[in-house]
């Protein structure tokens, strides 16, 4: 059976912070891109608009990005987060996928409590959580910093930066885990989309 192809919406809702999660958000958007028949936008939360509300709403899977700052994500993105409690209410985003990325300034640095809170926020409102879906990396003498998921996160993307920096510069391993993640939700709404097309049928 041949199955037309679906256009694939995937929108990537972040905060920026310093600029290191832009920059992540412009490596998820870049590996979404890579999956044939994605259409892939980014969305300023401390900014958005009444046509980007509906940009989320019509999109198959959305993936939250936010700096972590003192264990959770970001005030602009927890004040986004609240925001979509309309959302909330009518079931809107009910059975997208979800996914998240974010970064700080330590190695660890509590990223897994800004993790955590994108998955508790894709679960109140039914959301399919999608994971990193990688083993960590450098935690071995053959291993190197190089590695993809070199900081050994498994909800999502993480990312380290120092925090004196302010060029903005992320490690490139992080880029190209945070690029995997875009690709790997790309390639799951791409499923999902075609398999409720033919049971549409």
């Amino acid at each position: 059976m041949t199955v037309t192809a679906q256009v694939t919406r995937i929108a990537i809702a972040c905060h920026g912070g310093r600029g290191h999660t832009a920059r992540l958000a412009e490596a998820v958007c870049t590996g979404a891109g890579r999956t044939p028949g994605s259409e892939v936008i980014v969305v300023p939360v401390e900014r958005i608009t009444s046509a980007q509300w509906n940009q989320l709403d019509d999109a198959d899977a959305i993936v939250f990005g936010a700096p972590t700052y003192m264990g959770t994500a970001s005030a602009a993105f927890h004040a986004f987060a609240e925001a979509t409690a309309r959302r909330w209410l009518i079931r809107r985003w009910q059975d997208k996928l979800a996914a998240g990325f974010t970064n700080s300034g330590s190695m660890a640095g509590d990223k897994s409590g800004t993790l955590g809170f994108f998955a508790g926020l894709a679960a109140q409102h039914g959301m399919v959580w999608v994971s990193l879906g990688l083993a960590p990396g450098w935690n071995s003498t053959t291993g190197s910093e190089f590695d993809l998921n070199r900081l050994g996160f498994y909800q999502g993307a993480a990312a380290q930066s120092n925090v004196d920096d302010r060029s903005g510069k992320v490690h490139e391993s992080d880029l190209a885990t945070a690029e995997h993640l875009g690709a790997r939700v790309a390639w799951l709404a791409r499923i999902v989309v075609a398999g409720r097309a033919v049971l549409a049928r």
